[in-house]
């Protein structure tokens, strides 16, 4: 930077700004025009809305992008939609307290004096609430929405209740809603693998229920967030190093979009507007130096180990680079060749398993879970997130070869692309 006058640090200085607003590592994407991918689920959410008595449900992974993805729906619905987040504290009643908030509704009230006639008013809906509603009550409140209005309510990070009884309450309160035709639409969203894990199984509700699965993303999708980030910036980006971001990210938009903008910072601190194979390099470091305090611990906690030589590093490591399935479930057999590849060994189940089941382990940090019977396990990563640090911070520090990342991910990216 010693070269550099004040002139050009202000200039790049500026290009880092843009280059931060066009990717979107840490919130959710708020940006029509930057906004990527996803056209199934937005067809369907778009659907679901239009259509009087459906209600949805958004499942998926930690890290692939439903909060963005209900972002950009809230904008495309303009101002009929509502968005709340959950959290821990949360009841039923709570929830419907922050929705109602941000609701009006339509009441009459009586006008003043004798024989004067009713008025109407427009109050917030959290007013005429009970303390401890229950689903007929969300029904009255919401039927009093003015005329021709219709709502559209996304509950999100619904997983992260603890009360049980709101996934019941919340089941017949959908039920009720689109049994009374009421003009809004429920759309609960959350980290779950199938529906039945985020809200209680109501067989009545299946009707009018719309699923939404978000699978990682594909990638041309990766490829699509990259282009528009750039076109915004005026960036271009070398073919090798756009590949690597996108085998890097493992199909999660939290990364494809921290190594774009960490490597379209380093191009611009080089003075450059293309993005180089190299810039990429560098800003995997940068990604791993930025990952979250709780990826960084939880890998030690997994790794660490009072002898010299463990497996345990390579055993995680392979998992990470197993090919997983639509949920990111991996069998033992599934890690057997890239454990080979790493360590030069050829190792059996039986030499490994036991790795697998403690990585599942509170001792080990639990990065692991698994599910299934005995001899019938499968195994993924608690948290996605985990799976591509892994992979970076082994590269990185030189515990794995390209040629092998390439391999196991450059080869299988190019594979779902073509």
């Amino acid at each position: 930077m010693s070269d550099l006058t004040d002139a050009e640090v202000d200039e790049i200085l500026k290009k880092e700004r843009a280059i931060g607003e066009a990717f979107s590592p840490a919130a959710p994407v708020t940006d029509r025009d930057l906004f990527a991918g996803r056209t199934t689920q937005i067809r369907q959410l778009i659907d679901l809305v239009a259509t009087r008595g459906q209600h949805g449900i958004i499942y998926g992974e930690r890290g692939v992008g439903k909060t963005s993805l209900v972002s950009f729906a809230s904008m495309i619905v303009d101002d009929t939609a509502v968005r709340i987040n959950c959290d821990t504290s949360d009841t039923f009643g709570t929830l419907w307290q922050k929705v109602c908030e941000r609701v009006t509704v339509t009441l009459s009230r009586p006008g003043v004096g004798f024989a004067a006639k009713e008025k109407e008013v427009v109050i917030a809906a959290a007013e005429a609430l009970p303390k401890h509603p229950g689903p007929a009550d969300i029904e009255a409140v919401l039927s009093t929405m003015p005329t021709g209005k219709a709502l559209a309510i996304f509950i999100d990070e619904f997983d992260r209740v603890r009360d049980p009884e709101a996934p019941v309450l919340l089941a017949d309160t959908i039920k009720t809603l689109s049994d009374q035709g009421v003009p809004a639409t429920v759309i609960v969203v959350g980290v779950a693998d199938n529906v039945s894990d985020l809200i209680a199984e109501h067989a009545s509700i299946e009707r009018a229920l719309v699923q939404v699965r978000m699978p990682r993303m594909s990638p041309e999708e990766l490829d699509e967030i990259v282009t528009r980030g750039l076109d915004r910036v005026d960036m271009t980006i070398a073919g090798d190093a756009r590949d690597r971001i996108c085998a890097l990210s493992q199909g999660l938009p939290h990364y494809v979009h921290l190594l774009a903008q960490e490597a379209a910072k380093e191009a611009a601190w080089n003075k450059s507007e293309h993005i180089t194979f190299e810039d990429v390099l560098e800003a995997m470091k940068k990604a791993i130096d930025r990952a979250e305090h709780t990826l960084a611990k939880g890998y030690h906690a997994a790794t660490q180990s009072p002898r010299a030589v463990t497996l345990y590093p390579a055993v995680l490591l392979a998992a990470a680079l197993a090919p997983g399935d639509d949920l990111g479930y991996f069998a033992p057999a599934d890690i057997r060749d890239p454990l080979r590849a790493i360590t030069k060994k050829q190792y059996d189940i039986p030499a490994f398993s036991p790795h697998l089941h403690e990585l599942c382990e509170p001792a080990r940090g639990q990065i692991l879970q698994k599910v299934g019977q005995p001899r019938r396990f499968r195994f993924r990563f608690r948290n996605p997130l985990h799976q591509p640090y892994v992979i970076m911070r082994a590269l990185a520090e030189q515990d794995l070869a390209p040629e092998i990342f390439d391999h196991f991910l450059g080869g299988r990216t190019a594979r779902k692309r073509s």
